[in-house]
């Protein structure tokens, strides 16, 4: 009997031994071979299908669709086969989401998100962490920009040997797109995320700019953008745990270098408005890190670098995972009793820390293309020192919450984006007068050339005016007490950077489309102003005080009609009512 189980010990050694063998040879990658190269688009879809079917911990599906024809792939690791947001939630769990190639020639995350799940389902202790944290893993976002390889288009950029491009199947950035959705790739993630509802989310990048020591540089969400609780918690908590956890590793990490100039200089916290992941992140109160990997750094370094800063975020999770829920929950439920909101920021110079960088010295010599001064960085000239270090960021606009925003049912574009990212809406029951507050906009810049697709808007200014407003059976009233009010307002105000205003979704306010002849308006508006002294006061006036408009006559025809009854009243009239009372 003893002889019996011991060779039956053995065979089972045996299986296991060839099970770990077959295991590994399916899983084996390209960087596993050749430390300098990067998974074409296929190899990734197949490595994750495999450890699909080869771990009890994975479970693999495609969700959605990209401008390239193809799904999204969403990989979830998880214990208890709690595969499902809702499962992950009834078990008190935390949330990880992890998202790759939103540039596909920065392809770092790619890889080390592969040896990651890959030593997660191989190694024990690391499966423990599991019974705290779910992981969820987009291992391509930006699938059209992946099967899109070269070995060129990243000119300045220390490897791989072939790698994707930076735009997507649309040509389109990504990573300036979670707001305005032009995308299928963009609509799909914002479905995803909502689905999921992340507690801490990774987006993985490579850096350009100035040349440095380190080989990870990190964009954190603005802490400034974040209600209390997760300001103090990402702060006091979770940055110095991963800054300091890094550093023993080998792995130094640094904010992002983002210059006025030369690092030397200082450097300035990253506001990382809805278009970018991190900002996006915020709007749900997500704690977000886009960690940039030095493009001079060679590759080898920067997919290790960027596995363990996974692992790192991982563990700090784990451990911390009851802190997290909690500091998110108040976050969520400060938002919905919060009064004003504000709408854009700029930076507090008034208040600056300081922060060890180490880096090369810069100098200039000439050029060879042009014989004209050039920059360089002598890296045999390593130096360090304390520079600035302006993160303070203080409101720069502020607006009061309403009770609730009114918008017609034209505008379905909006309402779709909307309710895909969590906003609750009604719709109203029948025509209804309903007075409300609306914005007049008097002023806004605009892009002097498309950017991402748009002539998108900045700067803009606005008067606001008390209507009774003719709404229909059908359009959509919004309230502002719920838990995606903070989306809601930074969308739907005209005034934030990021709002469906300034991408241009209410261009079809800002045009005319009646105006006069001025043979014919001529009579009219002299009969006008004969009847409304005071309008032509204020046109005397006008001319008094301003040559150009006292010698234009269309110009003075213009002002009349503009202030006249003919006037349609639509004209940059902002659509989005504004419910103030009750």
């Amino acid at each position: 009997m003893t002889y019996k189980f011991l060779l039956g010990t053995i065979a089972c050694l045996v299986t296991f031994i060839s099970n770990c063998q077959i295991l590994d040879q399916r899983l084996m990658i390209s960087f596993d071979k050749n430390q300098n190269t990067t998974s074409d688009y296929q190899e990734i879809r197949t490595f994750y299908r495999d450890l699909d079917k080869l771990s009890p911990l994975v479970s693999v599906t495609d969700f959605g669709m990209t401008d390239s024809g193809h799904p999204l792939q969403v990989v979830v690791i998880a214990d208890q086969k709690h595969f499902t947001p809702e499962k992950t939630r009834k078990a008190g769990k935390a949330i990880l989401l992890i998202n790759n190639g939103i540039h596909p020639g920065e392809p770092d995350g790619i890889d080390a998100s592969m040896l990651f799940a890959r030593d997660l389902c191989q190694n024990k202790d690391m499966q423990a962490l599991l019974s705290q944290v779910t992981i969820v893993i987009v291992p391509v976002y930006n699938i059209g920009g992946c099967l899109n390889r070269s070995a060129t288009s990243r000119a300045n950029q220390n490897g791989p040997e072939m790698y994707g491009f930076r735009a997507n199947a649309k040509n389109l950035d990504l990573n300036r797109d979670f707001i305005k959705c032009d995308s299928k790739n963009a609509l799909s993630f914002n479905q995803i995320f909502n689905h999921w509802n992340p507690d801490v989310m990774i987006d993985t990048h490579t850096s350009n700019g100035a040349d440095y020591t380190y080989t990870m540089t990190l964009i954190a969400t603005q802490k400034d953008k974040l209600q209390p609780s997760l300001r103090g918690f990402l702060t006091q908590n979770m940055l110095p745990y991963l800054y300091n956890d890094m550093a023993k590793k080998g792995w130094e990490m640094i904010p992002y270098v983002n210059t006025r100039g030369l690092p030397d200089k200082g450097i300035y916290g990253f506001m990382d408005t809805p278009r970018y992941s991190s900002g996006y992140a915020a709007l749900h109160h997500t704690i977000s890190f886009m960690p940039e990997t030095h493009m001079l750094k060679p590759y080898k370094d920067r997919v290790l670098s960027t596995k363990e800063f996974i692992i790192t975020t991982f563990n700090f999770v784990h451990q911390q995972k009851s802190q997290l829920l909690q500091a998110r929950e108040a976050a969520i439920k400060s938002t919905i009793k919060q009064d004003s909101f504000a709408l854009s920021y700029k930076v507090d110079e008034s208040k600056v820390d300081s922060l060890l960088f180490k880096g090369f010295k810069a100098a200039y010599k000439k050029s060879e293309v042009s014989g004209l001064d050039r920059l360089y960085y002598d890296r045999s000239m390593p130096w360090q020192a304390k520079i600035p270090f302006y993160n303070e960021y203080i409101a720069s606009l502020k607006v009061k919450k309403p009770k609730a925003y009114i918008i017609p049912q034209a505008y379905d574009k909006v309402i779709n984006l909307l309710v895909t990212n969590g906003v609750k809406v009604q719709k109203l029951e029948k025509d209804t007068i309903i007075q409300v507050e609306m914005y007049r906009v008097e002023s806004y810049d605009s892009s002097k050339t498309p950017y991402e697709g748009h002539f998108n808007h900045s700067n803009v200014k606005v008067n606001t005016e008390i209507r009774s407003k003719q709404y229909y059976r059908g359009d959509f009233i919004i309230y502002t007490d719920q838990k995606a009010v903070k989306f809601l307002v930074e969308t739907v105000e005209p005034q934030a950077p990021d709002s469906y205003f300034c991408w241009n979704f209410f261009d079809g306010i800002l045009a005319q489309k009646e105006y006069f002849s001025d043979y014919v308006f001529e009579d009219l508006a002299a009969e006008y102003l004969n009847n409304n002294p005071e309008l032509r006061s204020k046109l005397e006036q006008k001319k008094a005080t301003d040559a150009t408009f006292a010698s234009d006559g269309r110009a003075q025809l213009d002002f009349v009609y503009k202030n006249s009854p003919w006037y349609e009243s639509t004209h940059r009239l902002y659509p989005v009512g504004r419910l103030v009372t009750k």
